[in-house]
């Protein structure tokens, strides 16, 4: 089988250039749509929470009991761990005075800690292997958990490193094509660097969400949140077309 696509029976999308298109724009809309909850609307962190979480466990609990893959499902999924991450990462390194650093950390571990029990539990940590609810529990957790790590990882980069929302984002896309890089010569476990770049992708996305609406003075374009969520959303929903459409490789 190729390292890039499921087992057949698997309820995951093959890992090509179009679902990490359509990951990025998912973490960028992420990070606008729980910024437009918690800023825009006023709901501040822990109410956003409270409303993103419920949607996530109502639509992975629809995942998991799918007995296929569902393309609009599983996107669904992916834009509730995005959108909970967002708001619950800023609650928690803002709200509760963790600390940019101390919830990476926290949640770095989380993740380490999610794969670790995963692969004791089934014997691989295979994002190409989910065909059972078990997998999916494992898989769905580290999902959650490692796009709240990036939330904070992203706004710790742009916010206390000094790099700015640019220059996150330009890191992160460097470190990207780097695992790009070292994919193409086949000498680092196909595992490991998804789950690096599936972690990466959401700094980007968050350094990128906030690009788009952050005030200028602050190094953003300031577009309203509502307005650019609303674009990132149907860009997400044209990607997931095309990747049903289309019969390549990379797409």
């Amino acid at each position: 089988m190729h390292p890039n696509q499921p087992n057949a029976h698997s309820k995951v999308p093959a890992i090509t250039l179009g679902f990490w298109l359509v990951k990025i724009a998912a973490t960028t809309l992420g990070e606008t749509g729980g910024d437009t909850l918690s800023m825009t609307f006023k709901l501040g962190y822990a109410l956003s929470t409270a409303i993103f979480l419920p949607l996530f466990i109502v639509s992975v609990f629809a995942q998991i009991r799918a007995r296929a893959y569902h393309p609009w499902l599983y996107w669904a999924v992916i834009l509730t761990t995005t959108t909970a991450g967002t708001t619950l990462a800023d609650f928690s390194d803002r709200s509760l005075g963790i600390g940019y650093i101390g919830g990476s950390l926290m949640l770095l571990s989380l993740v380490l800690v999610t794969l670790g029990a995963w692969r004791l539990t089934l014997g691989t940590v295979s994002a190409a292997d989910i065909t059972s609810p078990k997998a999916e529990g494992f898989y769905w957790a580290t999902i959650l958990f490692s796009n709240t790590l990036g939330t904070a990882l992203g706004d710790f980069t742009s916010d206390d490193s000094g790099l700015g929302y640019l220059g996150s984002a330009a890191l992160f896309s460097g470190i990207l094509l780097v695992l790009a890089g070292i994919y193409a010569t086949g000498k680092v476990s196909n595992v490991v660097l998804f789950w690096a770049a599936f972690v990466l992708t959401r700094p980007l996305g968050a350094t990128l969400g906030d690009f788009l609406t952050k005030p200028v003075s602050h190094g953003g374009l300031d577009l309203s949140r509502i307005s650019a969520s609303s674009v990132l959303a149907v860009g997400m929903a044209a990607g997931i077309l095309a990747m049903q459409r289309s019969k390549r490789s990379l797409f």
